[in-house]
């Protein structure tokens, strides 16, 4: 019965880090794309329907509105490469350095 009872005990413990500041990095960078995410599409949205195509280019309001919208999608999609990227390489890197302990 107190086997049992330890088994027990075992799984219900949350699983050990293996390094707290890795832990802490990975939230730093997702955080960071996060806001990222949110603010570059908006932000760049605005500022080429504004700036951009209405200003520079002399487009009309409903034009700029569809080269702005194809300018936030393709910055939603360069974020996204980006944080796929960093995850790769962060992956990578912890586990080398889990490999050659």
């Amino acid at each position: 019965m107190e086997r049992l009872d330890k088994a027990a005990l075992n799984a219900l413990q949350p699983p050990e880090f293996r390094n707290e500041s890795s832990l802490a990095s990975t939230l730093k960078t997702l955080l960071f794309f996060t806001a990222l995410m949110i603010t570059a599409p908006i932000g760049l949205y605005f500022t080429t329907k504004s700036y951009l195509f209405e200003g520079a280019f002399g487009m009309s309001n409903r034009d700029s509105y569809f080269y702005a919208a194809i300018v936030a999608v393709v910055a939603v999609h360069v974020v996204l490469a980006l944080f796929v990227y960093v995850a790769w390489n962060e992956g990578s890197r912890q586990w080398r350095e889990g490999k050659q302990d």
